[in-house]
């Protein structure tokens, strides 16, 4: 007899090999002690903004009877959270467009559960988080990928058109995009909007956008964010606070339903059902609580351009390919070796912890996250400099 659902082990076997290098790396990291460099992912390296820990200090006091009662979706939070949509879109959204949930991959995970049937399609761009596809096809549907345009890194809105089906019911659009930090200009967006409006009349289903955006706050060099939502109705906004707060383990994002679109309410009821049904997907009292505090908030972008320029110069020197990103906290870095799992191994026996881009649909290349300390950073130089002079 099988101990497991067989399914969820076959689903499970998608993101194996992600679970698998962490498990090794962390060997790494514990071999190496206080002088490992930690560029493996979006975790915080120091300690969290004294703003931050405050604010839950303060919405952990409880001032009514019912403050930790069971909550979905409470009023302040979810006001707060319209009225900041309305000022980075300028589109009418309220707070019976939003609903709490706890990060934003629970949000596509429920949005994905609300609006796709089982065999229903959704379109991915490669290379794509590594949860995509896991949780699409959880809900019995099937993950569709197009590759970004790799010269520009931007959206490949013809791929897209191409990759259209009877069966296809949305798009994930990831921007600012990670691992390669483009933001998709506004031109990208509008066309794709009009691709997918004439599709939907087409095919006489709806195709939404599921518009993934982590990172629009995280900006480098005066560049401005343009959601998805301002070139296309059927779009729901996903966000989590955990990349602009740097606290990924306090579980507090939204979904967002575009306040124009035709069926928004049904959508929106949908996607609430779902988070009750995958096992209540909404953040806890204390972070809602907190929320209209938090909103505001964010870690301190000016030094996070700061080590991107000061890796991007220190790597460039020692011969290494990368791009500068415009947003995101990642670096993608060519690989010197074609094989990128061995050039990072050889990195992690020195210390320096960085994700091989294999496991991010990227071979060939490896990402750094800049949410590594300085003294991390300055550590790391040598060790990168050195192992591109073995390599050559």
């Amino acid at each position: 007899m099988e101990p497991v659902s067989r399914r969820i082990s076959e689903l499970g076997q998608l993101f194996q090999p992600v679970q698998a290098f962490f498990d090794r790396s962390q060997r790494a990291r514990e071999r190496s002690g206080e002088e490992a460099c930690d560029f493996r992912a979006g975790d915080p390296q120091e300690l969290a903004m004294p703003a931050y820990v405050e604010a839950l200090r303060a919405g952990a006091e409880a001032r009514t009877p019912d403050w930790f009662a069971y909550t979905q979706s409470l009023l302040p939070a979810s006001r707060t959270v319209a009225a900041a949509l309305r000022e980075r879109t300028g589109l009418a959204f309220g707070h019976r467009n939003v609903t709490m949930t706890n990060g934003a991959i629970a949000g596509i995970a429920v949005s994905v559960a609300a609006i796709a049937d089982p065999d229903d399609e959704v379109i991915i761009v490669s290379p794509p988080h590594f949860l995509y596809e896991p949780l699409i096809r959880a809900q019995g549907g099937r993950a569709v990928r197009v590759a970004m345009d790799t010269t520009t890194f931007d959206l490949d809105v013809d791929a897209v058109q191409r990759a259209i089906t009877p069966r296809t019911r949305a798009v994930i659009v990831n921007t600012p995009h990670n691992p390669t930090g483009k933001i998709y200009p506004p031109k990208t967006l509008e066309r794709l909007g009009a691709v997918l409006n004439e599709a939907s009349e087409r095919t006489g289903r709806a195709i939404y956008v599921l518009a993934d955006e982590a990172y629009c706050r995280i900006l480098f060099d005066g560049h401005s964010f343009h959601s998805s939502a301002a070139a296309y109705p059927r779009t729901l906004v996903i966000y989590t606070y955990g990349k602009t707060l740097l606290a990924p383990g306090q579980r507090l994002g939204y979904v967002a339903v575009h306040p124009e679109m035709p069926e928004g309410r049904s959508v929106l009821q949908a996607v609430q059902n779902a988070q009750l049904l995958l096992g209540w997907a909404f953040p806890n009292a204390l972070l809602q609580h907190a929320l209209p505090e938090l909103e505001p908030m964010s870690i301190d972008v000016t030094a996070l351009q700061r080590k991107r320029d000061r890796m991007v110069e220190a790597l460039r020197g020692f011969g290494y390919e990368l791009h500068v990103p415009e947003a995101t906290f990642y670096l993608l870095v060519r690989s010197p070796l074609k094989d990128d799992e061995a050039f990072t191994g050889r990195l992690a026996d020195d210390g320096v912890l960085v994700m091989p881009g294999r496991l991010l649909e990227a071979p060939g290349f490896f990402r750094i996250s800049l949410t590594a300390s300085d003294p991390m950073i300055e550590r790391s130089l040598p060790v990168f400099e050195r192992a591109i002079k073995e390599v050559n």
